[in-house]
């Protein structure tokens, strides 16, 4: 599948915020579209931008993180994450990175699971990206319905400690329908409770 990616990463201070290392709350978007159906969730501060036939889009505003979500059409609907893990060429790989991302290196690559999917997952790097950074790629895909889902998560890779769980968590929280639950991976706060005055 070729992947759109909306080239809006920002270059950003490098000293991340405690609020990206241990989000408190989280947002859900879900397609209303019957013919595009998704949920996506993801953790404040981040925000969300396009959807319905754009791709969706959510950006960090205190840290370098985009995530991309886009859904297409499909023509091999017998394709499965296993299948396309066999076949997938590095170099292939690289060559459609190198505009945005110049000396990309691949990384890992293999099989994870959204809430209801099994995904395409492989990383990748550049020392030298257009947005000014070292960047990293997280890419993932999966086809599910007759549509093609490819979710790309792009962030400086020297705040990789900080960013890649919260990449992680939106990853294993993504589904291909619009009635998934909340959340894959996280722990619900305990609500206090509170002493009345006397």
């Amino acid at each position: 599948m070729k992947h759109n990616l909306v080239a809006g990463l920002a270059a950003v201070s490098l000293v991340l915020s405690p609020s990206l290392a241990a989000a408190q709350s989280v947002n859900v978007v879900r397609s209303i579209l019957p013919t595009l159906p998704y949920t996506l969730i993801y953790p404040d501060p981040m925000v969300a931008s396009g959807g319905g036939a754009d791709p969706l889009t959510i950006n960090h505003p205190d840290a370098p993180l985009q995530c991309d979500l886009t859904v297409v059409p499909v023509v091999n609907t017998e394709w499965t994450a296993d299948t396309a893990l066999g076949v997938l060429d590095d170099a292939e790989v690289a060559a459609s990175w190198t505009d945005i991302m110049p000396g990309f290196t691949m990384g890992s690559k293999g099989t994870t699971q959204y809430q209801d999917a099994t995904a395409l997952i492989y990383d990748g790097t550049s020392p030298e990206s257009s947005m000014g950074v070292p960047l990293t790629v997280v890419h993932t895909e999966t086809v599910a319905n007759g549509r093609g889902y490819v979710l790309d998560c792009l962030y400086g890779s020297e705040q990789a400690e900080q960013i890649r769980p919260i990449v992680d968590f939106i990853i294993a929280n993504f589904a291909t329908r619009s009635d998934a639950e909340c959340c894959i991976g996280a722990e619900v706060a305990p609500e206090q409770e509170t002493v009345p005055n006397q």
